[in-house]
């Protein structure tokens, strides 16, 4: 998987670096690289295209990858709820628990190379990236020892050196300027494509469709997906689409519809709509999935649905218990081997809290700091307009 390749460029705790270096694994979990081949947990639906093999290439190293990285990613979001309960967190916050496949599967398909745009449930993608635990927490807490030097909170992470372009708080906002990586992509004769994910709530957008369409008419190599968790903020997907079917809203461009709870067939569709893109040119992902918090920390989440749904998600289809039954099948790890996994999880996370605590706030000159350009003279007034409050540099 791609994270295994990660290198952190802090020399100090675990929780300084990226996900999957940050444990060292015992003998008796397997970290074999020899192929396993899997099966994907239902097929995959297509629209104007051929569908991907149901069967999976992988190997018990990034089957052990994918487990330790969701877990990781679960245990975050649940501790971001605490910290945003204890007004450690403020402004908006929207959590991830539940979609974790839809992350790493698609992390496991492709390089730094590519690019990926999101909305503003990105801090799970962000970690993926290559991003740590201590920049998310920091940035959560408006520190600034953050991904974005503690200006941009939750809905603004950003790692531009390993092709993550945010995080953004304008619904389907990200759509048009992912189209705008993948014109680049295309200019500059990478062989990279991008990847520009959106949720269900914001697929009515109408930039959304007039960014597809010169994409198709440039063919540029622009794989749109769409994380539907069926809710849009609060209302489910059947009252705000005539159409659900996602994957067929581009018309003239090829779709495919993916279990977003099943890393694998993540792994396998984006593999797939990668070189699609690379060939032909946009291509559009649904990937079917769902999410344990409500909307934002501000939502319940159990007003619009029923707790019996929820559960019934969890037991069912999680994606993390997924990949916790292929692991003990196929004998590369014991049940209690993984428990000790995510008890390490645990401590990361908590170490990285305690440290992202200590971290400074922004000085109050980092205001305008990227916001106008440097050496211009720019005046700062009061309220009044009367009194200069600052020359900014």
């Amino acid at each position: 998987m791609a994270l295994s390749h990660l290198k952190s460029s802090s020399s100090g705790s675990n929780f300084l670096k990226p996900l999957a270096t940050a444990f060292s694994l015992r003998r008796p979990i397997s970290t074999s690289t020899d192929p396993l081949t899997i099966e994907t947990s239902i097929p995959f639906t297509t629209h104007r295209c051929d569908p991907p093999s149901r069967t999976v290439d992988t190997s018990p190293q990034e089957l052990l990858s994918f487990f330790r990285d969701m877990a990781t990613m679960r245990r975050m979001e649940i501790a971001a709820d605490s910290l945003y309960k204890a007004k450690l967190i403020r402004g908006f916050c929207h959590l991830y628990d539940g979609q974790e496949a839809v992350a790493v599967g698609m992390e496991a398909a492709i390089t730094k190379n590519d690019s990926i745009i999101t909305a503003y449930r990105d801090h799970c993608t962000f970690l993926g990236r290559g991003g740590t635990l201590l920049e998310i927490f920091s940035e959560l807490m408006g520190r600034q020892g953050g991904c974005s030097s503690g200006k941009g909170g939750s809905m603004h992470f950003y790692k531009k050196n390993s092709g993550f372009y945010g995080g953004h708080g304008i619904v389907g906002a990200q759509v048009p300027l992912g189209c705008g990586l993948a014109f680049a992509h295309k200019y500059n004769k990478d062989d990279a494509v991008a990847f520009a994910l959106y949720g269900d709530g914001a697929a009515n957008q109408g930039q959304l469709f007039e960014a597809l369409n010169i994409s198709a008419l440039w063919d540029l190599p622009i794989i749109l997906v769409c994380e539907n968790n069926h809710y849009g903020m609060g209302t489910a997907e059947w009252r705000a689409a005539k159409s659900p079917a996602y994957y067929k809203r581009g018309d003239y461009v090829p779709g495919l519809k993916v279990d977003g709870m099943d890393a694998l067939a993540v792994k396998q569709a984006c593999k797939f709509a990668k070189d699609h893109a690379l060939k032909s040119g946009p291509i559009i992902l649904e990937m079917d999935t769902y999410r344990y918090h409500g909307h934002s920390m501000s939502d319940p989440g159990s007003t619009y649905r029923t707790r019996d749904e929820i559960s019934g998600v969890r037991q069912e289809r999680d994606p993390i218990e997924r990949i916790r039954k292929l692991i003990v099948t196929h004998d590369l790890a014991t049940e209690k081997e993984l428990k000790d996994i995510e008890k390490e999880v645990r401590k990361q996370v908590d170490e990285a809290i305690a440290q992202a605590k200590e971290s400074p706030m922004p000085e109050p000159s980092e205001l305008f700091t990227n916001v106008y350009a440097k050496g211009m003279g720019v005046e700062a007034y009061g309220a009044d307009r009367k009194e200069v409050r600052a020359v900014l540099p």
